[in-house]
Parts: C-alpha cells; structure tokens; sequence
C-alpha cells in the first residue's frame, strides 16, 4: 500500500462511526460553489475581479500567481491587505490560486518553474497566517485560498514525453512535502490522460498533489471525459474547470448535466471554476451572466 492508499484508509476508518449512520442515504444534489477565472473575465490581477464576480453572482475568483509586480501581486503585504478589502466588501472569495505563468516558464525543464510554485505555497502560507489574524471568520476562509493550479500548457507541454513526465514527477516530490505540510493542494491541469495523471500521481505519492481536471481540455484531447472523472474519483480531482472553447455553456461539446451526475455519484463537493466559454465577438460580461445561471441551473 503507498502512502497516499496509506492516508485514504485511515481517514476512512476515521470517519466510519460519524458516516455510518448515512451510508446507504442517496446522494444528495448539492450546491457547489461556483467560480470564474479573473482572465477569462478580463480582470486578470485585478480588484476589479471581485467586483465583477459579485455583479455576476460568483463565490469565488480564481486569482492568478504571475511576475513579480504584476498587477495586484500576493507576494507584498498592500496588495494583500488590498485583495481583503475588497474581498471583505463583495462578499466573493479567492477560489484558489492558478500559476499560468507556468506556460512560459515551464515547471518540468526550469528551476525558475519550480521556484514559482515554492513562491506560490509560501504566499498562500502567508495568506493563511494573516487570515488567522482576523475577528471574521468568513473573511478569513475566502482570503486564504489552499490550492494552487500548476499549468502544463504551450511552452510548459509535457504531453508525450515520458522524460518529462518523470521530471515532472522528481520535482513534485521535492516540493510536495512543502505543500502537504501546509495542507495545501498542487492541481496539474495538462493535456494528459488518465493513465499519464496517474502515472505522475504513485510516482509522485503524495495527497498533495491531484489533478485539475479541464472538461474541455480533456475533451479535445479525445479522452472519454465522463469515464475519466469517474475513474479518478473525488480522492484525484481538486478542482473542476467547466469550460467551452466558443461555446457558452451548455451551447457547445460538453454534456454538463451528465457531469453533473457523475461528480454528484463520486461525491465531488469541490468548486466549480469557468474558464473561456466565450462565443467570438461576445462581451465576457454578458457570456459570464449566462455562464454563471446555467451552473447554477445544472448543479443547484
């Protein structure tokens, strides 16, 4: 049994007097909360992003970890406190933390890859601590993200390469104990497919490490999407990207009622973040009203 098998057993046995008297219930339709990317809103690195996600009836933003100084960046202790403020007056969280700068600073092949993600859990660190700080509670939950998404796209592409996904894998065991200490999960969204996923996960073998699981992605990609999400299970998955590439939601490729049914069967109670789905010439507002309604339409 590996030490992620390990952890899974005995929190299940853990749990097994409190979930027994339930265990045969039906699983009810819950009420995931529901967030949006700040770029595919158009408000990367912006305040302007919780403003609009309140306007749009969002929980949650997922904020971008980019350059050093770039926008409202995490790393400095006004733009923190400036991120609270304004998370304090909308009422709309941070979802999580996303590393697209990855892209073109690719974790596999660089060191400055690697020392992003380490920048990226040391700055939720100091979220957490600072939020621990506040008379709000509620406040201090939405101001302290505990996932950070690792892309693996254009330039940081490690689809195909068996070299790099075993780089992949060395560098995630250095860096996962940091994350796994804290609590904090490391999400890889890739173009790869279940097995590959896996292949990185028991190298890797940590509960720090899962996949961001892209519907679109996958699904351009050609992979049976509702059989993978089913197969790798709420124990694999972190986080869900409900996405269409010109498409609005629920317009396009992707059976989202069907998703619905099956993350609802494998008890996936994570958030729910759109990216894209923008048809061309649309505005991301008026997308994201429509966008932001059929979610909540679909999974309550």
């Amino acid at each position: 049994m590996n030490r992620r098998a390990a952890l899974k057993t005995t929190a299940l046995l853990a749990a097994g007097a409190v979930a027994a008297p339930c265990l045969f219930s039906a699983s009810p339709r819950r009420r995931h909360l529901i967030g949006a990317c700040d770029w595919s809103i158009g408000r990367m690195l912006e305040l302007d992003a919780f403003r609009m996600g309140r306007e749009l009836g969002l929980d949650g933003i997922q904020y971008s970890f980019d350059e050093v100084g770039r926008g409202w960046d995490l790393r400095t202790m006004e733009n923190r406190q400036a991120v609270r403020r304004v998370v304090e007056s909308t009422g709309v969280g941070i979802a999580s933390l996303a590393i697209g700068l990855l892209n073109k600073i690719p974790f596999a092949s660089t060191d400055r890859g690697e020392e992003l993600v380490r920048e990226c859990i040391q700055t939720m660190v100091t979220l957490r601590d600072e939020a621990a700080e506040l008379d709000n509670p509620e406040l201090a939950a939405k101001v302290a993200p505990d996932l950070a998404l690792l892309a693996f796209f254009a330039d940081g592409d490690i689809n195909g390469s068996p070299e790099l996904l075993d780089r992949t894998a060395e560098k995630l065991k250095r860096i996962a104990p940091l994350a796994e200490e804290h609590g904090f999960t490391l999400g890889l969204e890739t173009w790869l497919n279940e097995a590959d996923h896996r292949y990185i996960l028991e190298q890797v073998d940590s509960p720090a490490v899962k996949v961001y699981y892209d519907v679109a992605n996958s699904h351009k990609m050609g992979y049976d999407i509702y059989a993978e999400i089913e197969s790798l299970g709420a124990d694999n998955i972190c986080e869900i990207h409900c996405k269409e590439n010109g498409f609005l939601l629920g317009e396009g490729h992707i059976d989202f009622e069907r998703v619905e049914r099956i993350v609802r069967a494998i008890n996936y109670d994570g958030w729910l973040v759109i990216e894209s789905a923008i048809p061309k010439g649309m505005e991301p507002r008026d997308a994201y009203e429509h966008n932001v309604g059929y979610l909540h339409s679909v999974f309550g």
